[in-house]
């Protein structure tokens, strides 16, 4: 893990209009910067970024955040790829905490892989533009292909010339570790020397969602060649062959605007695309689609369009993973490509124009497609036709978020018209799927687990409603903010802030469990002597905590001196300290609990016996009293 203290030197560097300036073009307004946000299409910029705040915020589509949070959000970084990108940025040296034998051997063993990786991509690109086989073959056929020089040099693809150990000598001359290049299946041994493993052919480098180099496809170039037309790396501690797509660093981006991904086979199916524009695109390599690859593109989109080609093997490739995706909770659709073109030559023969036009006219819904195709199978086959319902019925009962119940009796709607059986009858055998997985999951659950998978309710009975107002909500923030604004400075009886709102609300706690969670993460690095500020809370190593900083400090979260007009209540004029200010807020804070205790106070006189209802008159004269105190102390003002 790394050390609090890189962090620390990490986050005091950050400089959020140099990070985010890398990826959208800033101008200066104010105090501020905009530009358009780059996490949707827009025409009038409407994506701030407050340098004294270190945050952004889209007025448009309300994304917001910090510099890490930023980087998550448009590169699909993890938190410590984040860390580790703006310590490269700014030259700082990662510290990580005591590792473990195994666990250092294994980092030293994938930092090796990726630098033999890094020279024989460099290799091979040398060998493509600089020498005369690469010139005379390699070239000559990407040109053939249609392929240009720029997408050959934005896709890093290079060249393996015939020579058997070109670059196993290489390697071996430039004191790489011989022990591990059998690992990365660059040179494999043949009778005691190092050999290439991909000789004559070109080579297509495969980037991690960071941009790492982990592994490469090789195509052969000779039409004679009997050898495989593809040899992919061998997995290996770096490179995991169902949790990469080709193309996902260089699409990512593009995929997270158009919110789509279109999912093709090959390596040249991907290029192609991305020549002609289209680079919202990622390959499979002609697998099927695995659990970690669908999550994959769950991070960027929940659309997937899946383009293969028209003849039956592609089909039948296209159809694996339905489930999976279903239950991911992904859109799936399917484009074929027709007379027996594959996305690479289809886009090359009509253009790119003509290519979305058809992409987007011949997109069909997986499931009906499916059911489609099988229905033809079927024929007038009554065993066959009732297995059909059997798997269309289990394959449905994969949607199971509560967010797509509509979207699951469309399909139960529209399959059940296709198979021509009742609708209610599917309905019933999807909701036997569902109970049935349900169960087998619940056996190997312990009790408490299962009671939160098949929560149950007293008949008649409902789940409580939130009775935490807007206005309740607002006050609860604007104290926290006071509490993150000033809790390090000092009152005039020298104690500090943060210490004094505590003691002031002992006896009114807060009530959302957010600014709750938030005051409790403040007060851990409050009495651990961290004294923690806006600017180090929104670089919270917890994410909940994060968010929530960022939030209240959003322009349209602002609560200072004018906070009183954002409450709907009348501007005072006299609020010209932090003390005051402070009191204020907390005065405000603590009529709106007692009213609130007055309201329930007053319900409960309303149900009381008689014997209770002089406690009850007591404790309403006592809150009327508290509540006449806090009025007087504000001035006069009207809570609605």
């Amino acid at each position: 893990m790394i050390t609090s203290n890189t962090i620390q030197q990490i986050t005091n560097r950050i400089d959020i209009i140099d990070v985010v300036g890398e990826f959208v073009k800033l101008k200066k307004r104010g105090t501020n910067f905009i530009g358009n946000c780059p996490f949707h299409n827009e025409k009038s910029p409407s994506f701030t970024v407050s340098p004294a705040k270190e945050i952004y915020k889209c007025f448009g589509c309300g994304k917001s955040g910090n510099t890490i949070t930023f980087l998550m959000e448009h590169e699909k970084y993890s938190y410590v790829e984040s860390l580790r990108w703006l310590a490269a940025r700014y030259n700082i040296e990662i510290e990580e905490t005591e590792s473990s034998p195994a666990q250092k051997l294994a980092q030293q063993v994938a930092d090796s892989l990726y630098a033999i990786n890094n020279f024989a991509m460099d290799f091979f690109a040398k060998q493509y533009w600089e020498t005369e086989a690469g010139e005379s073959i390699a070239q000559s056929y990407m040109q053939h292909r249609g392929f240009l020089k720029p997408i050959v040099e934005k896709f890093k693809i290079g060249y393996n010339p015939s020579d058997k150990d070109s670059l196993a000598k290489a390697l071996i001359q430039n004191q790489f570790n011989p022990e591990l290049f059998a690992k990365t299946g660059l040179v494999v041994e043949r009778n005691g020397e190092w050999q290439d493993n991909y000789r004559d052919r070109i080579i297509f480098p495969i980037h991690n969602t960071t941009g790492k180099i982990i592994g490469f496809g090789a195509r052969q170039i000779a039409k004679n060649d009997k050898s495989p037309k593809y040899i992919n790396s061998p997995e290996n501690d770096i490179y995991v062959k169902s949790k990469i797509l080709y193309g996902s660093y260089f699409a990512r981006t593009s995929i997270d605007k158009l919110n789509e991904c279109l999912l093709v086979e090959g390596y040249t199916d991907v290029v192609s695309l991305h020549q002609a524009g289209i680079e919202n695109v990622v390959a499979s390599g002609g697998t099927s689609l695995t659990i970690d690859q669908l999550r994959l593109i769950k991070k960027y989109t929940q659309n997937l369009t899946i383009i293969y080609d028209g003849d039956a093997a592609g089909v039948k490739a296209a159809l694996r993973g339905l489930d999976m995706a279903l239950e991911e909770g992904l859109n799936v659709q399917l484009v074929l490509i027709p007379d027996k073109e594959d996305p690479d030559s289809y886009v090359n023969k009509v253009g790119p124009d003509a290519f979305r036009e058809f992409v987007q006219s011949a997109k069909k819904d997986f499931v009906l497609f499916q059911l489609e195709v099988q229905l033809k199978e079927v024929g007038g086959d009554l065993n066959k036709k009732n297995a059909l319902v059997n798997q269309i019925a289990e394959t449905l009962s994969k949607i199971n978020k509560p967010e797509d119940f509509t979207k699951l009796q469309e399909y139960v709607r529209k399959c059940a018209s296709l198979l021509r059986i009742d609708e209610t009858g599917l309905t019933q055998l999807v909701n036997k799927f569902k109970r049935d997985k349900i169960v087998k999951e619940e056996k190997k659950m312990s009790y408490d687990e299962a009671a939160i998978l098949m929560p149950s309710f007293p008949q008649g009975q409902e789940q409580d409603t939130d009775l935490f107002t807007d206005k309740d909500l607002a006050h609860e923030k604007n104290l926290v903010k006071l509490i993150i604004d000033y809790g390090n400075e000092l009152t005039k009886e020298n104690k500090l802030v943060a210490q004094w709102i505590f003691d002031e609300i002992e006896s009114f706690p807060l009530e959302n469990e957010d600014m709750v969670y938030l005051v409790e993460a403040y007060k851990k690095w409050f009495y651990a002597g961290k004294l923690p500020n806006g600017k180090t809370l929104q670089y919270h190593e917890d994410e909940r905590v994060q968010k929530w900083v960022v939030s209240l400090f959003e322009p349209d979260h602002e609560l200072s001196t004018r906070w009183n007009e954002k409450l709907g209540k009348p501007e005072r004029e006299d609020v010209k300290d932090i003390i005051n200010e402070i009191e204020i807020g907390l005065m405000y804070f603590k009529l709106r609990k007692v009213k609130k205790m007055i309201s329930q106070n007053q319900m409960d006189l309303e149900t009381a016996p008689e014997k209770e209802q002089i406690q009850l008159l007591q404790i309403h004269k006592h809150l009327k009293e508290v509540e006449r105190a806090l009025t007087q102390g504000i001035g006069t003002v009207i809570m609605k």
